[in-house]
């Protein structure tokens, strides 16, 4: 059983149980026990508060799935409970033939389709290109001692690059490193030493080499000098070619200017170390940030200023037709098809994530393009769930719901306090210019207008 029938037999116990199919936080929270991620890793990847999940959608999602099924399920007994009924659906239904006449009553999803969440994976239908972004990463890491910077707010495909990026440098014979900071425990953050330790640790497991860490550390030359000696005697040292190591969510370590003050200037220093100093050159850097760093770094030591900067663009009007034609949107070819997308793109701009939704819904025939734009900013819309969640974070946040309310209720750009600004910026809500402050789309100034008003 794949989770394309788990969805399917999912979604048809519940309509017979509740009369509706899942909605899309569900949809994710079903996708996340699937791929056995905790909630925290569900809410980094699907755009949604930890506390939503946890507090409100979660426990009732695993309370209506029960209720439907019969029988009590959770996280870690759903797929048996699922299979279950999956066999018995094919049995009633005498298998093959059954599987496919199914009751018009129900929506199912067709098969090639994905439920829009976290990154895209690498032989996805659904991955659209922003030339020349691709290839100039690709260049990029092909040089010597070199650094890459990706900046995107959430959910604009930094880390669906980043994939590739990874896949396209192990083709070249490289190393690849992945460390997400979103997933380091909080507990990393608490002190220098530790969050470097933490840092060489998993680059040594992932190079497949034992951590040696004890052998190098010596807290008379400081954690810094100590972390810069084991990659440069150990872990490069020990490779046979070159190493790309690439840091997703670093936007996460601003939070901690105690790290942050010591950490960032030390991505510098390896750097600029290359041009001096050969084993260096075996490292290329990956740095994939939403925002810009809202803590004082010296212009002379920052890694915000250095390397290649890509900083990636919303989705074209053409991108997003492209991204309909592949779902077999057939009307989106037409002269009035690009018209109505323009319409979607005027509500949505041109986020690749919110416009993935719609045309997932529409694909799915849930929908008309008119009753999509209609509802979009209303609480019976596609993009309900995940708007919820950004009101719960902003409701955990009041000095941020009440940046943003200036910015929903002013048709001027605002001028907003800089980490404030930033904070929103990363969380994809508001566009900056300087510090002044627009909503990143007509959807957001709506909705959010209508519930902070």
């Amino acid at each position: 059983m794949n989770f394309d029938q788990a969805l399917e037999i999912t979604n048809k116990v519940v309509f017979a149980q509740w009369g509706r199919h899942l909605s899309d936080v569900e949809t994710a929270i079903l996708l996340g026990a699937w791929q056995s991620q905790t909630y925290e890793q569900t809410a980094e990847v699907a755009g949604y508060s930890v506390s939503y999940l946890t507090r409100d959608v979660g426990p009732k999602f695993w309370k209506l799935l029960s209720k439907a099924l019969g029988e009590s399920v959770s996280k870690t007994n759903f797929r048996a409970a699922l299979e279950r009924q999956w066999r018995e659906s094919m049995h009633e239904s005498g298998g093959q033939k059954g599987r496919e006449v199914q009751s018009a009553s129900i929506s199912l999803k067709p098969d090639f389709l994905e439920f829009p969440s976290g990154p895209v994976p690498l032989d996805s239908l659904f991955y659209i290109e922003r030339p020349p972004i691709e290839e100039l990463a690709y260049a990029q890491i092909s040089k010597p001692g070199s650094l890459l910077r990706l900046k995107a707010p959430r959910q604009m495909g930094k880390t669906s690059l980043m994939h590739r990026i990874l896949a396209h440098a192990k083709q070249q014979g490289f190393h690849t490193v992945l460390l997400s900071l979103q997933r380091a425990d909080n507990s990393i953050f608490t002190s220098l030493d530790k969050f470097l330790r933490w840092l060489c640790a998993n680059v040594s497991r992932q190079l497949n080499l034992e951590p040696r860490l004890d052998d190098y550390w010596d807290e008379d030359i400081g954690s810094k000098v100590s972390c810069s000696i084991y990659f440069q005697e150990f872990l490069l040292a020990e490779i046979d070619s070159p190493m790309v190591l690439a840091l997703d969510e670093v936007n996460r370590i601003f939070e901690y200017p105690e790290i942050s003050s010591d950490f960032l200037p030390l991505l510098r220093s390896w750097y600029e170390d290359a041009s001096e100093l050969e084993i260096w050159k075996k490292l290329r850097l990956v740095v994939v940030h939403a925002t810009e760093a809202y803590i004082p770094l010296d212009i002379n030591q920052s890694p915000f200023n250095v390397g290649l900067p890509i900083k990636l663009p919303e989705f074209s009007l053409a991108q997003a037709q492209e991204l309909a034609v592949r779902h077999r949107l057939d009307w989106s070819k037409s002269e009035e098809g690009v018209k109505n997308l323009a319409l979607l793109l005027a509500m949505v701009g041109g986020h690749p994530y919110l416009i993935r939704i719609a045309l997932y819904h529409l694909a799915r025939q849930e929908v008309s393009l008119n009753q999509l734009l209609q509802t979009a900013p209303t609480v019976s819309g596609v993009y309900s769930d995940r708007l919820r969640g950004y009101l719960a974070n902003l409701q955990e946040h009041p000095e941020l719901a009440t940046a943003f309310k200036r910015v929903v209720t002013s048709n001027e750009p605002v001028q907003l306090e800089a980490i404030a600004a930033y904070k929103l910026e990363s969380m994809g809500l508001v566009k900056l210019e300087g510090n002044l402050a627009t909503p990143s789309c007509e959807l957001y100034r709506l909705y959010f207008r209508e519930q902070l008003g």
